[in-house]
């Protein structure tokens, strides 16, 4: 199923002009406002900046293979679930160009590039893998939860002999996640560290496969180390 040109999406906006962005990926099966609605259950509050619009897109609908080709909002198919299944390029790569405009629109709106955040839940981890370390390596950072990259991933083989300019990576992986595998995260963090990212990966005993409010306060304070608020220049606007 061809993916559409424009994506669905629900916004976290600051009051003032944002200097920033974060563009937070569902997992599979979501939406943009399944998510939000799930972070701010967590944090009793939605994740909002005086500074920072935080964009939620719902990926399209299409039929997903590890769920017997039923229909599903997925940013990409899969053979399997599984670290040694090759990758679905087919549809990885198309859904990398149809992201890669809300990096242009957040752009022509005025934010610059090195200002922007790409990361998500899951599927959505990984898809902001292949985004960031494929295409769009200025932009400020990337973040994956309960993620992981395939054993072959085409993201290991485009990074081979580039160490420099790449996107810092912060990742976060439950030890008890019975979908992901705990070691999946951990062996996709040492791969991409072993090609030049410099990467955090932060472990949380007894997590499944979820969010938790530890894990959204950490990546809250690593979106605002790295998307600090900019003070205006005397004569500038602000």
């Amino acid at each position: 199923m061809a993916a559409p040109c424009s994506l669905a999406r629900c916004v976290v906006s600051p009051a003032g002009k944002p200097s920033a962005a974060v563009i937070f990926l569902h997992g599979s099966g979501d939406t943009g406002p399944g998510i939000k609605s799930w972070v701010r259950e967590i944090l009793k509050k939605d994740l909002a900046f005086g500074h920072i619009r935080v964009i939620f897109p719902t990926a399209p609908a299409r039929p997903y293979t590890p769920m017997m080709g039923g229909i599903s909002n997925v940013w990409f198919d899969r053979y399997k679930i599984s670290m040694d299944s090759p990758e679905h390029l087919d549809s990885i790569t198309p859904m990398c160009h149809v992201l890669a405009d809300l990096i242009k629109e957040e752009v022509a709106s005025g934010v610059a590039k090195n200002r922007i955040l790409l990361g998500g839940f899951s599927m959505g981890g990984a898809m902001a893998m292949h985004l960031a370390y494929r295409y769009h390596r200025d932009v400020a950072g990337v973040f994956a939860l309960s993620s992981f990259l395939n054993d072959n991933s085409v993201v290991y083989k485009e990074l081979e002999g580039t160490r420099q300019g790449l996107p810092e990576l912060f990742q976060c992986h439950g030890q008890a996640d019975e979908l992901v595998f705990h070691q999946w995260g951990e062996k996709t963090c040492t791969r991409l560290k072993g090609l030049g990212v410099t990467s955090s990966f932060h472990s949380f005993p007894n997590l499944l496969h979820e969010l938790s409010l530890q894990e959204l306060e950490q990546l809250r304070a690593w979106i605002l180390k790295k998307l600090p608020e900019v003070t205006a220049k005397p004569g500038e606007e602000t």
